[in-house]
Formats: structure tokens, C-alpha cells, sequence
């Protein structure tokens, strides 16, 4: 196909094109073509190459022979080429551009060659190498020539990778900031700018001298044995600068092919400022920022020691655990600045009431840990004055005097713990024990008082971050009615998932919640919190029943209490029919006409108010009987002894027959077996509530119950 040019075999060299043009020129000395051709043909299509032959400009550049790689390179075969002219199979294109070397071998009766490049049909560059050799008689000009073809492709490309590798490296070696080197046999070649400001000598100074001759004594057996065994590897090292200083280095060694010449190149990289910055993390990891002592890591580690020390020694050793009182106030009002300054003056005032080898550290926050060494009870208690008179002495900032308290806690090895965390958690429960006690004192750890004063305080500081950290969840109790078991109700319960004790029910933290205040942000969780239960289980078909909430004192009684439930029943877009508030009976004992006033407000928005352990307080008949409420709950401790203890079935009846009176829905929770619920059927209470009907759930489980129940009462 004229103008299509293919690539060719590789692989033909210089020695073999003179072969076999001397073997074409001795075959075709004469013009006539015989016999032997095809003895020819056959060794040229042996050849890795494009040959054929052409006649001379007179008989028209005809092709009177082509092998077979030269005819399918333009889409022909070795018959269908025979009789085209040259610019017919390669192209007028390409005849123009060859046109002078075709000349050079008309007009000067010589050989030619030549280089081009080509496209191949990928759109990949070729290069071809092109030999033509005129057929000459023995006399007179050219009757024809030969043209022999190979690829330099692969020649090329690695003619100019090497190139383009050199040009690259040597742009490297000048441009790279890290020392490198090259040396051959241990012999350094060369070197770069870098690595001879590093060593301080000059290129000719670095060159031909001994690679290993700039490494320390003492790395140098290590090295040599590298370059000896020619590994590829990376270490830790140093070498000697000219001036005689020591620089830690990275050597990092690797064996190369340049040329056919194995070389060894070295990244010789400078560790100074990597060892200085690795120095300031150290310390900046063992030691705290702001006051400069060890921190609680590098203590933790001291502690270790010291007590398989005293261990050894039968020593003991004393720990205390020293917390500033009421800290969070001065950040809170003064600033941190002023808080970081007033813990750097305690953290030095602690330093200068120890021993030499007593030891101080910040343990986080404003916590202070001194650990003594080989100190009795009476001489820990001795330091511990000490301290607290050092600390709470005033401090200026600012203009103004500040002053802060410690509470200190003593634990004592081997006595209080035989472990770093043992002693660490004993001293720290003594300090809270020393908090309990009014503060600004030292106790020694003491199991037997320890543990409702550390659980208590500590209950009472992870309390107020309950309700941020969201760790408040509410349980759901269905309420069934006894004649058939329709659900009628459902009570919301709040749980506690405490990071660390596990669920916790309200009789473990309410008491303790009341009495921090923290009680009101709590009951508008819950309140809330059902409310969108309510509204959920509403929206998907499955309840048309209230939902009960418990209220507590504090909340029923804090001004605006009213206009806080409406509000949330506003945000939620929930009516207030589709709750139910529970208050206890010693609620309703306060003020009659306050008690009637809010109950009437509540029963304004539509809500339902029902008494909650009914019988366990002291209420009137007469209150009742005043008070806007729809139903009273029998309290379980009535209902545990059912139906066998003559005293609690009384009760029941009474209540019983009491709600009747009143027109009051009567519910009888803590119903655990089947004789209760018999007892309070058979007697007439209107709704049931305990673990014979289901434990409190989650909302998750309770909607399948209440499909589960649904489905139950329908089949």
C-alpha cells in the first residue's frame, strides 16, 4: 500500500548489512536474474531485515525483489510488489524526503545511509536505518540498487534513555540537598555540593581518596562490611568533617549499573537537626509543657522503678495526690492565663518543699503527684503540712492576691498497693475522701472509708456531664388493661448508661441529682425525650395511648414549670393529651391551692395527672378529693405481697374501691406472677403494669412488642 510505512525487524548490525550486501553484490553482478534466485529469496527472509532491490532511474525505479518482511511493511506480498515503482510503495511523501540520498546514489554511483522516523500506526515513533547500495557493473554507471532496512527502535530509545538518565542525574546531584557520592572499588568518583559542604572539603579534595576514610572509627568495620558485600542498605552512622567535628549521618548504599560500569552510589543525609528535634520530642514527652515538670507519662515510668526498687530493698514509699480546690473558678473568672500562671507558682512551690530525690509531677489539669522515697506515715504527713501550707499561701496576679486550697491524698507502698495503678487509684480516692471532708486537708487512703465517699463524689462529678455526653436513655413499660390485656398506657423510665458501672436506674442518682440541681435540666430531657417517643409511635400507627412521665419535686415546684411543658409540647408538636405526668403522693401535700392551680394548668393543655405510689405517703382523702387528677397508681411494695399477706390485699381493696369512688382509672404496678394479676382482675383494677406483662424496653424493643402484642390479642 504506497505511503504506508510498518516497522521492521530489529536487530540487524553493521557486520551482518556488509555480509549480506557483500553476498547481494556477488549474486547480482550480473543484470540478469537466474535460477538462484530463490536461494536468495530464502536467506533474505532468514535475515531480521527489510531488503529488496530496485532497478536504476532508466528502467523506471522498478522493484524487481523484495523479502517478505520488506513487501508486508507496505501491505504487499513478495509477488504484488514486484514491478512498482519506489515512490509508489513508500509514498510520495517519503520519496520526496529520501529523494537526496537517491541521488547521491544515482549521480555518484555510491552507497548511502540514512535515518528516519517514522509513525507507526499506534501513533508510536520508529526509526528505521536505511542502507542503499548501488549495482554497479564493472564499468559505467548504476543498473540498479539494493535496499536494506532495519529498526533502530529499541537502539534509539536506549541511546537516549541513557542520555536522558545522565542529564537526570547529574540535574540530581546538583539540585538534591542530602550529600551524595559515588565511588567505584571504595574509590570516591564524585561527589556533590552538599555532601562536600557537609565535610567541609572541596571536590578535588574528595575525589579518589577512600570512601571509608570519612567515617568515624567506630561506625567503620560496620561500614566496610556493606560495601564489601555490596548490599543495598540504610543505617545510622556518622562521619568526621574536616575540622574534626562528628556529624550523625543516614548512609544509605546502593550498588548501580551505569553504563556497563557497576558503581556504588551513597545518600550520605544529616541527622544533626533530626536527633535535635528527636531530643525536644523526648523531652516534650516526658515533661509538661507549662510548668516544666515531668508529666504523667515520665512518672508513670519513675513509679515503676522506684517501687521494684523499694520492693528489693524492703523500702517504702509514700504517694500523694495533690488536687487544687475549686480551680475551675479562677479559669472560669480570671482567665487561663491567669490559671496557667497560678499552677506554675504551685507546681515550684511543691519542688521546693521536697527532698533532692523525692519526686514532683504534673498529672493533668490541676493535679498535682509527689511521690517520696523511703518516708513513714509521720514524716508523709509532716511533708503534706508542709505542702499545704506552701500552696494556699497567696499569689499576685494581675495586681490582685489569689489564693487556692490543695486537698491531698496518701497512698503508701507496700501497705495501700503493689502496683503503680493501685497506689496511683488508692491516693487518688483518699484526695477525693479529703474533698469530702470540707477540703484544704490530707487524708490517708482508707479502704473502709473509701468506698461511699469516692463512689459518691465521683458519681456526683460525672452527673453533671451526664446529659452533654447524652448517656441519658429512657426504658418504656407497657400498661395493659386486666380485663383483656389492651395495651393502655405506656410508662417512660430513665436509665443511666454509665461509662463505667453499667445501666443505672433512678434510685442510684436521682436523690443525688436533686440535690446538685441538675434535676430540672434532666426532667425536660425526659419530658422531651417522650414526648417524641409518643409522637414516633403515633406516626407509625402503633399506640393511641399516653405516654406516662415521672415528675419530680423539684421540677413540679420550680417557678414556670407550666410554661416549660407547654413549651415542649409546642417545639415537638405534640398535644398534650398524648402524655400523662406522674407526681407522687408527697407531692400534693405542699400548698392546696398552689398544687390545684398547677394541676388545672396542666389539665388545660389537656394532659392526664396521675398520682404514682399511692399509699406510701400521707395524702388525704380530702386532697384527693379537691385535686383535678384521672387515676392513682397501688405501689408495688402493696402489690409484692399478693394476694397472701392479709395487710397488703386490704390495702389493694381499699385503693381499689377508693378510685372506684372517685371515678379514678386505678393501675397496679410490680405485677410479677400470675396469682397478682388474678387477685387484682378478680378485685376490679382497671390497668396492670410490671414484668409478668414486660421489663422496661427500649424504644427499639418495645415497638416490636407492641407488634408482637398487637398480633398476640388479634389471633
Amino acid at each position: 500500500m504506497p505511503g504506508k510505512h510498518r516497522p521492521a525487524h530489529l536487530g540487524v548490525t553493521a557486520p551482518l548489512r556488509a555480509r549480506l550486501s557483500s553476498r547481494m553484490a556477488d549474486h547480482a553482478g550480473v543484470t540478469a536474474w537466474d535460477g538462484s534466485l530463490e536461494t536468495f529469496r530464502l536467506l533474505a527472509n532468514s535475515l531480521q531485515a527489510m531488503i529488496a532491490y530496485y532497478d536504476s532511474e532508466e528502467l523506471g525505479y522498478g522493484c524487481r525483489f523484495a523479502n517478505k518482511a520488506y513487501a508486508a511493511a507496505f501491505g504487499l506480498t513478495e509477488t504484488s510488489i514486484i514491478g512498482r515503482t519506489f515512490t509508489e510503495i513508500i509514498g510520495e511523501a517519503a520519496a520526496r524526503e529520501v529523494k537526496p540520498s537517491i541521488d547521491a546514489v544515482v549521480k555518484e554511483s555510491r552507497a548511502v545511509a540514512y535515518v528516519r522516523e517514522l509513525a507507526s500506526p499506534d501513533g508510536a515513533k520508529r526509526w528505521i536505518e536505511v542502507n542503499v547500495l548501488p549495482n554497479l557493473p564493472r564499468e559505467g554507471r548504476p543498473v540498479g540498487a539494493f535496499v536494506i532496512v532495519t529498526d533502530i527502535t529499541g537502539h534509539r530509545l536506549a541511546t537516549q534513555a541513557l542520555r536522558e538518565s545522565e542529564e537526570r542525574l547529574a540535574k540530581f546531584m546538583q539540585a538534591s540537598a542530602e550529600g551524595i557520592a559515588f565511588h567505584r572499588d571504595g574509590i570516591v568518583t564524585d561527589a556533590n555540593p552538599p555532601l562536600c559542604e557537609m565535610l567541609g572539603y572541596t571536590l578535588d579534595e574528595v575525589r579518589g581518596k577512600p570512601a571509608i576514610d570519612f567515617v568515624a572509627s567506630d561506625h567503620r568495620a560496620h561500614v566496610q562490611s556493606v560495601l564489601d558485600g555490596g548490599l543495598d542498605a540504610s543505617y545510622e552512622s556518622a562521619v568526621i568533617r574536616k575540622d574534626g567535628r562528628r556529624i550523625p549521618v543516614e548512609l544509605i548504599g546502593r550498588t548501580l549499573m551505569y553504563g556497563n560500569e557497576k558503581l556504588r552510589m551513597s545518600v550520605v543525609r544529616d541527622l544533626r537537626d533530626r536527633h535535635a528535634a528527636q531530643a525536644r520530642i523526648h523531652h516534650l514527652a516526658h515533661h509538661d509543657a507549662l510548668t516544666g515538670l515531668p508529666n504523667r507519662m515520665s512518672f508513670m515510668e519513675r513509679l515503676g522503678q522506684q517501687i521494684e526498687q523499694a520492693r528489693a530493698a524492703s523500702k517504702s514509699l509514700a504517694l500523694l495526690f495533690v488536687d487544687l480546690d475549686h480551680f475551675k473558678r479562677v479559669n472560669d473568672s480570671l482567665g487561663h492565663l491567669i490559671g496557667d500562671k497560678l499552677l506554675q507558682t504551685v507546681a515550684a512551690r511543691i519542688s521546693a518543699s521536697l527532698r533532692t530525690n523525692d519526686v514532683v509531677a504534673r498529672f493533668g489539669g490541676d493535679e498535682f503527684i509527689v511521690l517520696l522515697d523511703d518516708a513513714g506515715r509521720d514524716d508523709v504527713a509532716q511533708v503534706a503540712q508542709k505542702l499545704l501550707r506552701a500552696i494556699e499561701l497567696p499569689v499576685e496576679a494581675e495586681g490582685r492576691d489569689l489564693s487556692v486550697t490543695p486537698s491531698v491524698g496518701v497512698a503508701l507502698f507496700p501497705h495501700d498497693g503493689q502496683t503503680p495503678t493501685e497506689l496511683i487509684k488508692n491516693a487518688d480516692t483518699a484526695m477525693y475522701i479529703a474533698k469530702s471532708r470540707g477540703r484544704a486537708n490530707c487524708q490517708f487512703f482508707d479502704p473502709a472509708v473509701a468506698s461511699a465517699a469516692y463512689d459518691a463524689l465521683v458519681l456526683e462529678s460525672q452527673l453533671t456531664q451526664a446529659l452533654q455526653r447524652e448517656e441519658f436513655v429512657l426504658h418504656f413499660q407497657p400498661q395493659v388493661r386486666a380485663r383483656d390485656g389492651a395495651l393502655a398506657g405506656i410508662e417512660a423510665l430513665i436509665r443511666w448508661m454509665h461509662p463505667e458501672r453499667g445501666m443505672l436506674r433512678p434510685d442510684a442518682f436521682i436523690t443525688l441529682a436533686e440535690q446538685q440541681r441538675v434535676m430540672l435540666p434532666i426532667s425536660q430531657w425526659v419530658l422531651r425525650s417522650a414526648a417524641r417517643a409518643a409522637l414516633q409511635w403515633r406516626s407509625q400507627g402503633l399506640i393511641d395511648v399516653p405516654v406516662a412521665v415521672n415528675l419530680s419535686s423539684m421540677q413540679f415546684r420550680a417557678n414556670g414549670f407550666v410554661d416549660a411543658v407547654a413549651q415542649v409540647l409546642r417545639e415537638e408538636g405534640v398535644p398534650g393529651q398524648w402524655l400523662e405526668l406522674e407526681l407522687t403522693e408527697r407531692m400534693l401535700m405542699d400548698d392546696l391551692g398552689d398544687v390545684k392551680r398547677t394541676l388545672q394548668q396542666l389539665k388545660g393543655l389537656g394532659m392526664r395527672v396521675s398520682v404514682d405510689d399511692f399509699g406510701t405517703g400521707y395524702s388525704s382523702l380530702a386532697h384527693l378529693k379537691e385535686l383535678p387528677i384521672d387515676g392513682m397508681k397501688i405501689d408495688r411494695s402493696f402489690v409484692r405481697d399478693l394476694p397472701h399477706q392479709r395487710g397488703s390485699v386490704a390495702i389493694a381493696r381499699a385503693v381499689v374501691q377508693m378510685a372506684q369512688g372517685l371515678s379514678l382509672t386505678v393501675v397496679a404496678e410490680g405485677v410479677e406472677n400470675e396469682e397478682q394479676r388474678r387477685f387484682l382482675v378478680d378485685h376490679g383494677c382497671d390497668l396492670l403494669q410490671g414484668e409478668l406483662i414486660s421489663v422496661p424496653l427500649p424504644s427499639a424493643e418495645l415497638t416490636r412488642w407492641i407488634v408482637q402484642h398487637q398480633a398476640a390479642l388479634s389471633a
